[in-house]
């Protein structure tokens, strides 16, 4: 005889399975159909998400993260915050070397991965393993405290 638990939790994994199998077509219907709801989301770094939205999200993120977001407005602020850094802690002549770091962000190829990094508090160390401006930041950051 079948133990009620035991149904229920067999249930369970099923239902989270075609949970997470659906959930491509999920974060495409939502980046389609409720795309100002996606793009809050997307700005929230705190939003509640199941993991594997959060995954596909991010997955999402790194093929057409232009479309979705301008990571140096969303993603490079977050990350100097990592780094002790402001966009006023550059001075005026350091506009062109901001603005080639805005630029190396907004191309950067793991921007799911930068997104899912400062959802989860990610540290400047872990953030150095994959940021392309991590250097520039640690430097500047260096800079700064004299």
């Amino acid at each position: 005889m079948t133990d009620r638990s035991d149904t229920h939790n067999e249930s369970r994994g099923w239902l989270a399975r075609l949970f997470d199998a659906r959930m491509p077509q999920l974060v495409q219907s939502m980046r389609h159909e409720a795309f100002s709801d996606y793009r809050a989301l997307l700005h929230d770094f705190d939003a509640p998400m199941a993991p594997s939205f959060e995954r596909e999200v991010a997955r999402t993120l790194n093929q057409h993260g232009e479309r979705d977001l301008i990571p140096a407005k969303t993603l490079m602020p977050a990350m100097m915050q990592r780094f002790d850094l402001t966009a006023e802690d550059y001075a005026p002549e350091e506009a062109r070397h901001f603005h080639e770091m805005q630029a190396v962000c907004n191309r950067c190829p793991v921007a799911g991965r930068c997104w899912r990094a400062m959802r989860a508090g990610a540290s400047w160390e872990q953030c150095r393993g994959f940021c392309p401006n991590a250097e520039a930041f640690e430097h500047k950051s260096l800079e700064a405290a004299g």
